[in-house]
């Protein structure tokens, strides 16, 4: 074989063949004008722009206009505002939509949806064969001007104003009509089509990454190579076997590998780092841990543990903030900070083991082991108003085509090992179909089939743990909007009278009344640039966020700054004598909030606080009791007092006939539920079908129930507790 002048090889000695054969040490095809680089690991990485997708650099999905965004409502006119990124009132968008009109044949009065296709068909996409003439008549009276080209569409001007938008707050203004779309390239694969064209087992990189960790392991344990390739993969393969492992020994064997970091939770982000620690084998290291049991399931809890214990055993310091039961009885040593929580916290209440601190009384962590701190299950579930709400042919991510009835009336559990499809129900298919349904919202909903029964109901609220506010400025009593009724107190005193005070002058948010040094916030901000920014105490008030002539203003001999520095508890018996505000007060320290302060920033409150304050406010309104309430693990970062207190809460809004759906993994909340959903058997693609319905009693009886067992369990524990107080 000879080289010819590219390096392509050919054979010269055609004698005994026919054609010239050509071959290639170039990845090329000679025929078909294909090539592929060499293979590299940067080549399977979507990060890399070497292995990327060309077109959506290795997103796979792109940022596009969105037709239903554009015209978010077809049954208006154009003249009717039916196009929204149009506004009908600009005298250029009137003068240039006159024309498209004329041309296209149809009127600006006609409603969108009554266009015919034809009609329709010009206006999205233009006819660049066809000139269309207008005339612009300027706003300002001072001339016009005439315009004769063809229209190219409001798909294409939209990304031509887009790629033409001046500044950053132009291309905002446009992202609005924009929704995220999956890449044409690579199909939201992420990868350029050469990596893709690589397999290993028959299966490329994005194929492997669309497995659970689970699903990985058994691929990796079946996988047949030649014995040369043994060789070659052996190192590669134990390190693959070995960090699938890890994350499956820390309860995460559910999830896919190309899970968006995003989309983790606390406990699951922080049980990934903990799964590294454990691969590195590290020595004489103090790991700190905040809550790492979030959002686990009770059968997964005790591999976590053994995950911790191991990190101990290597000769590493384990610390660990956790409210778990079962993680609280395996621990070497315990403190506990307490009594109370805020301004009633702060002390150590007991150290030791757990053995230990069960008999010191003054611990509530320790009364609690010990048995002598109990929530009662209740002798008799809610059997419900006899409504059900109804959601057939669910098949949004793992859900395997599931149909569920929520009996109205009642609270209800969702349960099941983590993984097993309970957000996917929940806060992807359920809430989002009730809400558009109920509140006219316009939430993107999961696949399913029908929703029936919402008539049932004349509202649906999720109380999740997201901040109450975005700013410093927000605080619990703006947000149940008992602040206003204190503002309107002060305004009404003598002294406010005599000076012409109004409520606004009670408002570190409006000018007259608040510090202008400061402009209500009661600190001053210094940007550092690269460095965090540093806060100090307004020099002027000192903090009180008001000047010195609305502080002179007081109520019983406080100011309104000192009331925004009492506690909630400490302002309930300061305003006992005014029912409007003490009611609302009352209802904050129902929730477990006694501690915190009135004028405390929104951005402290932990979201489990943030989670009781909007219980609060719910609370605080007249009920219809047709009321749909939505809660996700709303026991995150809670206490077990602070879970009682809130069941008694959840319990009160049941009992006005409202109806509570909640996913929990905690078995006291648990055995509190009317009724049970248990979804599984199992996490990812082994989830996703209902594994038991029923009252808690009833899945207990059901042997394929991982929640079933531990239900069962604890309902033995009561009887036990029973029999023990006679």
């Amino acid at each position: 074989a000879a080289l010819d002048a590219k390096g392509t090889p050919y054979d010269r000695d055609a004698s005994y063949i026919e054609q010239e054969v050509f071959f290639s040490q170039k990845n090329a095809c000679p025929d078909c004008g294909i090539s592929i680089p060499e293979l590299q690991p940067r080549l399977f990485s979507f990060n890399n722009p070497f292995g990327a997708c060309p077109e959506c650099t290795g997103l796979g999905e792109k940022m596009e206009f969105d037709k239903a965004l554009i015209m978010p409502d077809s049954s208006l006119s154009f003249n009717e505002g039916g196009l929204a990124a149009y506004n009908p009132d600009s005298a250029w968008n009137h003068s240039m939509f006159t024309a498209i009109a004329e041309t296209g044949g149809f009127s600006l009065d006609t409603p969108l949806c009554d266009l015919t296709k034809k009609q329709s068909d010009f206006l999205w996409n233009g006819d660049l064969e066809k000139n269309m003439r207008w005339v612009y008549h300027k706003q300002s009276g001072e001339g016009q001007s005439t315009y004769n080209r063809p229209w190219i569409g409001i798909m294409a001007d939209m990304r031509r104003r887009y790629a033409e938008a001046w500044g950053e707050s132009g291309r905002e203004a446009m992202e609005k009509y924009m929704s995220h779309k999956e890449c044409a390239g690579c199909h939201g694969k992420r990868l350029r089509a050469e990596a893709l064209c690589v397999t290993v087992g028959g299966k490329n990189i994005w194929d492997l990454t669309g497995l659970s960790v689970l699903d990985t392991i058994g691929f990796f344990e079946k996988l047949s190579l030649t014995e040369t390739e043994k060789k070659m993969a052996a190192q590669i393969l134990k390190e693959i076997k070995n960090r699938l492992s890890f994350l499956k020994n820390v309860g995460l064997e559910y999830l896919t590998l190309e899970r968006s970091a995003a989309t983790l939770s606390g406990g699951e982000a922080q049980r990934i780092r903990l799964s590294t620690q454990i691969g590195s084998g590290l020595t004489g290291v103090m790991y700190i841990l905040d809550e790492p049991s979030i959002g686990l399931h009770q059968r997964d809890n005790q591999r976590l543990i053994n995950s911790l214990t191991y990190l101990r055993d290597l000769g590493n310091t384990v610390v660990v903030v956790e409210h778990d039961e079962q993680t609280l009885r395996t621990a070497d040593w315990l403190i506990d900070i307490g009594p109370g929580a805020g301004v009633h916290g702060g002390r150590i209440m007991a150290s030791g083991t757990p053995e230990q601190v069960m008999n010191v009384k003054e611990s509530i962590t320790g009364q609690y082991l010990a048995g002598k701190i109990h929530m009662d299950i209740p002798e008799k579930r809610r059997e419900g108003n006899g409504k059900f709400i109804e959601i057939k042919g669910v098949t949004e991510h793992n859900l395997k085509n599931v149909s569920v009835s929520i009996p109205l009336g009642t609270f209800t559990c969702i349960t099941g090992v983590s993984g097993s499809g309970k957000s996917t129900l929940l806060n992807d298919v359920f809430y989002p179909a009730a809400s558009n349904a109920i509140m006219r919202t316009d939430y993107p909903t999961g696949g399913y089939k029908k929703i029936t029964g919402l008539e049932h109901i004349d509202k649906v609220i999720n109380i999740d743990q997201s901040p109450i506010g975005r700013t410093p400025r927000s605080n619990p009593v703006t947000y149940i909007g008992v602040f206003d009724k204190i503002r309107e107190l002060f305004a009404s005193l003598p002294e406010a009278k005599a000076r012409g005070y109004k409520g606004g002058r009670f408002s570190f948010n409006v000018k007259g009344g608040r510090c202008e040094n400061c402009q209500g916030a009661g600190t001053i901000t210094i940007e550092m640039n690269f460095l965090p920014d540093v806060f100090i105490q307004c020099d002027v008030c000192h903090g009180k966020r008001f000047n010195q002539e609305t502080l002179d203003v007081l109520y019983k001999g406080k100011s309104i700054s000192d009331v925004l520095d009492m506690t909630i508890e400490e302002a309930a018996d300061f305003f006992d004598s005014i029912p409007h505000i003490a009611r609302k007060l009352q209802t904050l320290k129902d929730v477990g909030l006694g501690y915190i302060q009135l004028g405390q920033n929104a951005l402290t409150l932990s979201g489990g606080e943030a989670q009781r304050v909007k219980l609060a406010s719910e609370l605080s309104r007249p009920s219809t009791g047709k009321t749909l309430y939505i809660l996700d693990e709303p026991t995150t970062g809670l206490h077990f007092v602070d879970i009682k207190q809130l069941m008694g809460v959840i319990q009160k809004l049941v009992d006005k006939g409202n109806s509570v759906v909640m996913i929990e993994h905690n078995m006291d909340v648990i055995c509190q539920a009317d009724y049970l959903i248990d979804l599984g058997p199992e996490g990812g693609c082994n989830g996703g079908t209902i594994v038991a319905t029923g009252t808690p009693e009833e899945v207990a009886e059901n042997p394929g129930s991982y929640t079933g067992a531990f239900v069962k369990e604890m309902l033995l524990r009561e009887k036990e507790y029973i029999r023990s107080k006679k």
